[in-house]
């Protein structure tokens, strides 16, 4: 038995699986986001663990045989989160996340002071990455800087709260900043354009490695009396990957979670800095993956559904099933800024072609247009870098929306699968992590790709409407770039 753990941005998520890959129980906690100032987005490591600790004990209320037999344990985890800790293991700080943006100027800093960091990270530098953060605390918590010991990303913090050790997987770690990413090894000079020192780092591990075990007394209070092993886990759309089977050269997905991901597995370290796509290590052996990202996937239609009152699955269901073509309305999805193509943390979001006519509908209907555009940018990013996706997977919790798959199919002219159980992809994958830190098992045999519950075709209807609505909102974002920064 294999437990993955998925620590998001607004949940907790935790699966049991089987030797045979069965999934045996789910269970959720939800998150809370603190957002002290404009752009700044926190949350406290402790939050994290008390929500692990829930998922556990609702686990195991619900089959406790099961997680008696648990052998291994793998995490999925947010990125980018900066978690401070000092010389006694204490946390400094609540954890600044991927998705705050205070740190833009920093960014500047950092190539100033390493001019090839972008060729050593295959990354440009953006302020949701982790090393910015470190920059800014630097600059501004100056007694803070000075006490941290250690830098661990959010899953990493939970596994020292498990295991007592510090470490960390390759493709959470090339999220960082301060990774290079072609040797899958810390950086000194990306390390010392921050001030820090790879003392400050943890041990990196693939994500198939056994990182250690949980200690007796966790095992007594979760009833592992087994003590399992602690895979190195992954990042979250590496650990999505995995658990969707995307793990060879060329196989691909999006995601739908509060951020939106274009994924494709890679067998040699392949970066494109001029577009902002992410060249990243995956989180098994000797593979990378690229990725277009965008900040607010159903964010959006979150942040919509909390400016009507309304709830989103409400506001989506009420566009029907069928799609006749493109919302009257453009929306642009900047609410936090924007990575792929723009690279700009200060950009903010707009509506276009409002009327006295556009009704609740019509702005619903905008918001999953707009995102499906912003998919776009990063689907043709991906191509310029050398991709060739003919078909995606698509997880996460947007996927709920057929009618906002049918649109992202139309928009990126590819079929879209729908996996079953596609909502605990990142669990997932880090159960089946487990497995193979705990059994040795070859990662190609086991990350195979599951069935398909159904295939979302494009609407042939109304793609031409869509390209040409398309062509329009790529125009957006030069004509407000002056006008629309925070």
């Amino acid at each position: 038995m294999y437990l993955g753990l998925d620590f998001g941005t607004s949940s907790v998520k935790g699966v049991l699986m089987d030797d045979h890959q069965k999934l045996i129980a789910t269970a959720t906690s939800p998150l809370k986001v603190s957002r002290p100032h404009p752009g700044w987005s926190e949350q406290n490591p402790e939050s994290w663990w008390k929500a692990a600790n829930l998922v556990v004990a609702a686990l195991r209320k619900a089959k406790p045989k099961a997680v008696a037999a648990v052998k291994g344990i793998g995490m999925s985890g947010q990125q980018h989160g900066a978690t401070l800790i000092d010389k006694n293991g204490k946390v400094l700080r609540p954890c600044i996340l991927w998705n705050d943006a205070r740190s833009f100027v920093e960014c500047e800093d950092i190539l100033k002071a390493c001019p090839n960091a972008k060729a050593i990270t295959g990354n440009i530098p953006l302020a949701g990455f982790t090393a910015p953060k470190l920059l800014w605390v630097k600059k501004h918590e100056p007694e803070i800087f000075s006490q941290i010991a250690k830098v661990l990303l959010p899953k990493d913090y939970i596994r020292f709260r498990m295991t007592g050790t510090y470490g960390s997987d390759m493709s959470d770690a090339a999220g960082t900043y301060w990774l290079d990413v072609a040797k899958r090894d810390w950086s000194d000079t990306m390390l010392s354009a921050t001030g820090l020192r790879r003392e400050h780092m943890p041990e990196l591990f693939e994500g198939t490695d056994v990182t250690g075990r949980i200690t007796e007394k966790l095992a007594k209070a979760w009833g592992m009396p087994l003590m399992p092993v602690v895979a190195g886990g992954g990042g979250d759309n590496a650990s999505a990957a995995v658990g969707i089977g995307a793990v060879k050269d060329g196989q691909a997905f999006v995601s739908l979670g509060t951020s939106g991901v274009m994924f494709v597995s890679n067998k040699k370290f392949s970066p494109n800095t001029a577009r902002a796509v992410h060249a990243f290590c995956h989180a098994v052996p000797n593979t990378w993956h690229q990725m277009g990202v965008i900040l607010s996937a159903t964010a959006s239609i979150e942040w919509l559904a909390g400016v009507l009152k309304t709830p989103a699955p409400k506001l989506t269901a009420a566009l029907g099933k069928k799609l006749e073509g493109p919302s009257s309305v453009l929306f642009l999805p900047y609410l936090s800024g924007e990575r792929t193509p723009v690279g700009d943390s200060q950009i903010r979001g707009a509506f276009l072609g409002l009327a006295h006519e556009s009704d609740v509908n019509e702005m619903t209907h905008a918001v999953l247009d707009g995102v499906a555009f912003a998919l776009r940018d990063s689907f043709e990013a991906l191509n310029a870098a050398g991709a060739d996706v003919k078909r995606l997977m698509a997880v996460g919790g947007g996927t709920h929306s057929e009618i906002w798959l049918k649109i992202i199919a139309t928009v990126l002219g590819v079929p879209i699968d729908l996996p079953v159980a596609g909502d605990v992809g990142g669990a997932f994958g880090g159960a089946r992590l487990a497995m193979i830190a705990a059994t040795g098992q070859d990662f190609k045999a086991v990350c195979t790709p599951p069935k398909i519950a159904k295939t979302i075709m494009p609407e042939t209807k109304a793609t031409a409407a869509y390209a040409a609505a398309y062509q329009t909102y790529t125009k957006i974002y030069p004509a407000i770039k002056g006008l629309s920064h925070v």
